[in-house]
């Protein structure tokens, strides 16, 4: 090494410009100040691949992934190994999510629709098509219905009420003792059960139609009024009571009020834009059993069901509508309660169902006073809630009874016409057609409906 050292580390005689040889020119990183032990600089720096640095001793915060995210589909695309544990715990964060997804569309609408026929009158019989299309206006006829046109679905349990409709003639709504209430396109050729609402939790005892449009009002013992739209199927609005609903009736002056009654005698005036009480009868009554408007709007009847000594003052009530005063409250003075009080559609005269087993007339001007050469003799009550209803003529007076027939009376005589079979338990109610006065329709103790013409 010493002799290499002396070799190369000695001057040349050439380092003098001396002799003829050139010199040689001096590298540019000796004049630049690198030491000589560090030797000169790479020309082309190699690439190299980066070395993998430990994270700095400070944690980094990273966002955190929102707790409703799902976990990747495939956790092994992400190139690394994915144990059994972890696949394990993956499918177990899945269920939850998957279990609580809602149900399909279709599913979910099966379940909420009350829908199960058609409200549509385009597939009625042809004889009915055309009697409801010419409207043919209630004129005098000795006529009665005598045949059984339609038996339809029965109910579970006793049908308390039926109604038709009166701007859409084909449609027949039942209140039940089952919790439903039934709308039945009556002649369809299909099925004839439009519609079952179940928003009820307890018995129906009464249902109307709206006096406008496809809507239902119907009343039950779940201290409940619920008005819903049959097109749609859907409960438009709820009114809560502090009693059962035993009855209602629409004001025909005003489609948008309408009266109810219940098991603790209270009377109330309801609106149905707000949804509120806009007046209250007081009185100290029993159970509401029926309720009638005149055809004005301006006084109602309701009959009550008590078993005071005073049965005479509280049996059946002449109410001002506006005043909430009561015109007259000893109009019955017999010993009967009524189930059933009916105004007629023209004459100033309303007439009582009473448990007397007849029906009994009054005069519709004060005072009010009880026809005693008028009574409806022949069928039977026993306690049941027997109805009545007028024809649209006013002629005939047709009642349920307790033996199952529906007996027809001549209004002006009292007399009684004819008289059909119609069920084997009591007929608890009958309701004349609103266009064909020749069709009426009645309900039985035991879920039966028949309509006959």
């Amino acid at each position: 090494m010493d002799l290499l050292s002396a070799a190369y580390g000695a001057t040349s005689d050439d380092d003098d410009g001396g002799g003829g040889t050139k010199a040689t020119p001096t590298p540019s990183w000796v004049t630049t100040g690198f030491s000589s032990a560090a030797g000169p600089p790479l020309k082309r720096p190699r690439w190299e691949r980066p070395t993998y640095l430990p994270p700095p001793p400070c944690p980094i915060t990273e966002p955190a992934l929102p707790r409703t995210a799902p976990p990747p589909a495939n956790p092994a695309a992400s190139g690394r190994y994915v144990s059994k544990r972890e696949w394990a715990l993956l499918a177990a964060s899945r269920s939850p999510v998957e279990s609580s997804s809602p149900l399909p569309p279709s599913a979910a609408a099966e379940v909420d629709s009350p829908a199960v026929g058609s409200i549509s009158d385009l597939n009625l019989r042809a004889d009915i098509f055309h009697s409801l299309r010419c409207q043919p206006k209630p004129k005098s006829t000795r006529r009665l219905p005598l045949k059984l046109s339609i038996s339809l679905a029965s109910q579970t349990k006793a049908v308390n009420c039926i109604d038709w409709s009166p701007s859409h003639a084909h449609l027949l709504a039942s209140a039940s003792m089952d919790r439903t209430v039934h709308v039945f396109n009556v002649w369809n050729k299909g099925n004839t059960t439009a519609c079952v609402f179940k928003f009820h939790t307890t018995a129906v005892k009464d249902v109307r139609w709206s006096l406008n449009g496809l809507s239902l009002l119907s009343g039950g013992l779940d201290c409940s009024l619920r008005l819903v739209d049959v097109e749609k199927g859907k409960e438009i609005k709820v009114f809560k009571e502090d009693q059962a609903v035993e009855v209602m009736k629409f004001n025909p002056s005003n489609s948008n009020l309408f009266l109810s009654g219940g098991s603790k005698g209270s009377l109330r005036l309801w609106d149905i834009r707000s949804g509120l009480v806009s007046k209250e009868y007081q009185r100290s009554l029993g159970t509401i059993l029926d309720i009638e408007f005149s055809s004005d709007g301006k006084q109602f009847i309701c009959s009550t069901d008590t078993s005071r000594s005073n049965i005479s003052e509280n049996s059946i009530i002449i109410w001002d509508t506006l005043r909430q005063v009561p015109l007259s409250n000893q109009v019955y003075t017999e010993a009967f309660t009524c189930p059933c009080v009916r105004y007629h559609p023209f004459e100033a005269s309303f007439v009582a169902q009473s448990n007397g087993n007849y029906i009994a007339m009054f005069s519709a001007r004060s005072p009010f006073k009880l026809n005693k050469y008028m009574r409806y003799e022949g069928h039977g009550v026993w306690g049941f809630p027997i109805k009545c209803n007028f024809s649209f003529s006013g002629k005939e007076l047709a009642s349920g009874s307790s033996d199952g027939c529906i007996y027809f009376y001549d209004y002006k005589s009292s007399r009684l016409l004819s008289k059909i079979e119609a069920f084997k338990e009591p007929c608890t109610d009958v309701a004349y057609h609103p266009v064909m006065p020749n069709v009426i329709a009645s309900c039985s103790w035991a879920g039966e409906i028949s309509v006959f013409e």
